[in-house]
């Protein structure tokens, strides 16, 4: 009796123990590469030929790659997510792949004629918001176009800004056109506490001005807007548009 006691006791301590742990959740990786003067194309090359197999192979999931389309980050920019199984998971699977001897061959080659970065990668790891969607791939053509949207929320308002996008917004965007991508928010502090960064989709840059001028304007937006406490932002959204890569997933 008292062996099964001791027995029950012990299992209960491991399962709480176990339970009150944080569980290891999935998260993503936003990257930004600037590249050298004419040096994008490589970059380019050198991902559609090793590095998405590469990632791959070390357990990381290439969601989407872009290149931004104006000015001079069209010419030196290549923005894309990765999907992890968690924040150690990418340690290793990062560790894993600048080690592996394919990579060091591949990336030695490809930069025969001088380095393809310009600096250090950009990089912030995100967590999925609970109302971001799943995406699908639909019909596409040359003239889509995405946009990649930062946001600032006042302090203590990221919570009213969640909300606002997840029962009014996201919907609002469909009624005039614009496809919702993905929403995340940054893992650490102190960006964790009120911004949100997002894509979405339009069918071109000309249907992307007119969707904004449709949205801004609908009376449902204005009502939601005003009825939602989130006010002004701490500053102006942070917008890029951009055309995805041939070997991005999400076209």
């Amino acid at each position: 009796m008292q062996t099964r006691l001791i027995f029950f006791s012990v299992t209960a301590f491991v399962f709480g123990l176990c339970t009150a742990l944080p569980a290891q959740a999935e998260v993503y990786e936003l990257r930004i590469y600037t590249t050298n003067t004419g040096k994008l194309e490589n970059l380019n090359a050198r991902f559609r030929n090793h590095t998405v197999q590469l990632f791959n192979k070390h357990g990381m999931e290439s969601i989407g790659y872009w290149v931004p389309t104006d000015g001079e980050k069209s010419k030196n920019t290549l923005i894309y997510v990765l999907k992890h199984e968690s924040r150690d998971a990418a340690k290793a699977s990062w560790s894993a792949f600048i080690q592996d001897p394919e990579w060091k061959k591949v990336a030695k080659e490809s930069q025969v004629d001088g380095p393809i970065l310009a600096k250090a990668p950009e990089a912030v790891f995100m967590d999925a918001a609970d109302y971001s969607p799943q995406w699908k791939n639909g019909d596409s053509d040359s003239d889509d176009v995405f946009e990649l949207r930062i946001y600032q929320a006042a302090e203590g308002k990221l919570g009213k800004l969640d909300a606002r996008f997840r029962d009014h917004t996201m919907g609002l965007f469909e009624k005039h056109g614009i496809r919702n991508v993905a929403y995340w928010h940054p893992s650490d502090a102190p960006k964790s506490e009120d911004h949100l960064i997002y894509i979405i989709k339009h069918n071109s840059r000309d249907a992307a001005k007119a969707s904004w001028t449709a949205f801004i304007q609908d009376p449902a937006w204005r009502k939601a807007a005003q009825a939602s406490g989130v006010g002004r932002l701490a500053k102006p959204p942070e917008s890029t548009y951009m055309k995805a890569t041939d070997y991005s997933s999400i076209k």
